[in-house]
């Protein structure tokens, strides 16, 4: 497993706990046909100490975040939660394959799992404002997001709010 290990907010991550992170995500190669990639990120916030893992292969994406007093203790409570996604995404491939027929040709793909179908659709007209005027705008609206017409570069944004409750701007290019 290709383990990425990036330390943020002033968090400076010993050699003992990269060895144990890279042990103890070794083990998780079992489940996986070909090598995965793995991100973690070790971050203070405030007096807390905070675990990000992302595992990625084939397309695939297991994560989790955990966040307590200790690092050692949020990888003891990682790892439980990405094994545990790794083999439910795991069991749900198998059933699947036990409904189809085999086929011996290594060329025929597993089909996709059907995505829900749209529910609604919405269409509004992009007026230009500022990203102050659509942060307010989410407010308003009570949502977790707003598309909306830059009017300083003219493009695209995508205003969000983030889980820690601040806000994230995605600047679409095209």
């Amino acid at each position: 497993m290709k383990i990425d290990i990036l330390e943020r907010g002033g968090y400076k991550a010993s050699k003992r706990i990269k060895t144990i992170i890279e042990d103890k995500l070794a083990k998780l190669n079992k489940y996986f046909d070909e090598e995965p990639n793995a991100k973690v990120v070790l971050l203070k916030v405030a007096k807390q100490e905070k675990l990000e893992i992302t595992i990625s292969c084939k397309g695939l994406l297991f994560r989790c975040e955990v966040t307590s007093d200790n690092m050692y203790n949020n990888i003891d409570y990682a790892l439980p939660k990405l094994e545990k996604q790794i083999v439910r995404y795991n069991q749900k491939r198998k059933e699947k394959k036990k409904g189809a027929i085999e086929f011996p040709f290594e060329f025929l793909e597993e089909k996709p799992e059907e995505l829900p179908a749209i529910y609604k659709t919405k269409t509004f007209d992009l007026d230009p404002m500022l990203i102050d005027d659509a942060r307010f705008a989410i407010e308003r609206l009570g949502h977790d997001f707003f598309a909306f017409l830059n009017a300083e570069s003219g493009r695209i944004n995508i205003l969000y709010r983030r889980k820690d409750g601040k806000f994230g701007l995605i600047d679409l290019k095209y």
